[in-house]
């Protein structure tokens, strides 16, 4: 049993399958350990306890229907939001706007409710009900503080932003709770990388950077404080144990702050998104 080659073999599957074990360190001085410790006749039931802590189901853990269903909700927001301005026609879009970009999202949004509605169903699962929704971000007052968000196209474009912005992180956050159906991560992903491209489009129309470009203590490049919350952690320059930073660029011994953070997209978590949109754009009951 070549233990070495099983793990890598994992790890092309699971890149985090270190960090589920222990760390690589460890796992390393676990797995030379059995030599001395254990029996070679032992060694498949060792290797078997030890694959079975780091794989075994966490209770905690939200389902495969669970994820889904939070998606739909993200969906239902997003989807509610382009049909208002869709429904606003040229007094608040543009024309062109609306032909070169809007309209594609509006579909797309739409068509992201109804294939995740039905893959919940096909599941076995119950689609959540679509939630009260204050695109004021008023918690159902209809005067929050985006308040003109139908009225006013800068505020609208701001919007669509964050909800997209925010819509990519919050997909990023559940992947890992898809690993168990693959078919279902997949088709998530697929969703990732186009809510991804129309954050990417979102931000051109707004004379941004299409990825987000933090600073060392604000991940928010927006401009509007309102949503920090919504950009948290986009700051982090490490990834995996590496400081980004540290590392060479094309011109510098180092990398600045700016490009390490463009270079990489943080996650969200549920609980995260949830705290963020209950009670402004979400009604809380």
């Amino acid at each position: 049993m070549n233990l070495f080659n099983i793990i890598d073999e994992i790890e092309n599957i699971d890149p985090e399958v270190y960090g589920k074990l222990s760390q690589r360190r460890d796992v390393i001085k676990n797995i030379a350990s059995f030599g001395s410790k254990v029996a070679v006749a032992a060694l498949p039931f060792a290797v078997g306890t030890m694959f079975k802590k780091a794989y075994a189901a966490d209770a905690s853990a939200p389902s495969v229907v669970d994820v889904l269903n939070y998606a739909l909700t993200l969906e239902y927001l997003e989807s509610t939001f382009y049909n208002a301005g869709k429904d606003k026609g040229s007094a608040l879009i543009p024309a062109a706007a609306a032909t070169q970009y809007f309209n594609q999202v509006t579909t797309d949004e739409n068509n992201h409710v109804t294939f995740l509605t039905s893959v919940i169903k096909s599941l076995g699962g119950t689609p959540v009900s679509k939630p009260e929704i204050d695109l004021t971000a008023g918690n159902g007052s209809g005067s929050g503080p985006f308040a003109d968000v139908l009225t006013n196209y800068a505020t609208f474009l701001a919007v669509a932003q964050v909800f997209e912005d925010t819509g990519v992180r919050a997909y990023k956050g559940q992947a890992g709770f898809l690993l168990k159906n693959q078919v279902v991560l997949t088709a998530a992903l697929s969703i990732h990388a186009v809510e991804a491209r129309h954050a990417s489009a979102i931000r051109q129309i707004r004379s941004q950077t299409p990825w987000i470009t933090s600073t060392a203590g604000l991940g928010n490049d927006t401009g509007i404080a309102l949503v920090n919350g919504n950009y948290d952690g986009e700051q982090n320059v490490k990834q995996s144990t590496v400081d980004v930073t540290t590392l060479k660029s094309a011109t510098s011994s180092s990398t600045s702050v700016a490009v390490a953070t463009a270079a990489f997209d943080e996650p969200l978590s549920s609980t995260q998104v949830l705290a963020l949109l209950q009670g402004s754009f979400l009604v809380k009951k």
